[in-house]
């Protein structure tokens, strides 16, 4: 701890500093848990976002074997242009939302391809859109777990140093102004003493 003046006007400062401390950490600690349970929320919708890609994936078993006959035929099938997104606020923090897909399906000749292939369009387009909308939550989760570091370390430096300090430091500067009273007193009843009878009774 820094080198404190023992005076009022540093003991002041102090309490002021302390009271500041005090009113602020509640709404940290109140962030924190914010925070903690939005985490765990994103956390939950990409593992639904998760849960839908495996249904659809699942979906494809009875007819996916038909890929095989012509493997060409689905590479590059559907590619994604743009992904649009969104913006919201969780606790103070600014973060992208999941809106939508751009997709691009390559031409093909819907004469010679097997009536398959707009399934599998489909279902690609699925597949797409839900892995884009799980990269969202993911960075969704990396910014409020970010927020979430920074405001834990705030918790803790009010915790466990600026407040217990600011205790220290009124403790001491107290310990210090009471001392002076009475070495004061102390000091005034011995020059009392040392002043003759005769002037004490003029």
């Amino acid at each position: 701890m820094a080198k404190i003046k023992l005076t009022k006007t540093e003991l002041k400062a102090q309490s002021d500093a302390l009271k500041r401390f005090q009113r602020f950490l509640p709404m940290l600690q109140l962030k924190k848990q914010q925070l903690q349970g939005e985490i765990a929320g994103i956390t939950a919708k990409a593992e639904e976002s998760r849960a839908k890609e495996r249904a659809v994936r699942e979906s494809l078993d009875s007819w996916v074997g038909l890929f095989a006959t012509d493997e060409s035929l689905l590479s590059g099938l559907v590619s994604v242009k743009s992904v649009k997104t969104g913006t919201t606020n969780i606790a103070g923090v600014a973060i992208p939302t999941f809106d939508s897909i751009d997709t691009e399906v390559r031409e093909i000749d819907a004469w010679s391809t097997p009536a398959w292939v707009d399934d599998a369009v489909e279902a690609t387009t699925k597949i797409l859109s839900l892995q884009c909308e799980r990269a969202v939550y993911e960075e969704q989760r990396r910014l409020v777990a970010e927020e979430l570091k920074q405001t834990s370390q705030r918790v803790n430096l009010f915790e466990k140093v600026k407040i217990p300090q600011c205790k220290e430091a009124i403790r001491v500067i107290k310990i210090a102004l009471g001392d002076e009273q009475t070495a004061a007193v102390t000091r005034g009843k011995i020059a009392k003493s040392r002043v003759p009878e005769s002037e004490v009774a003029a």
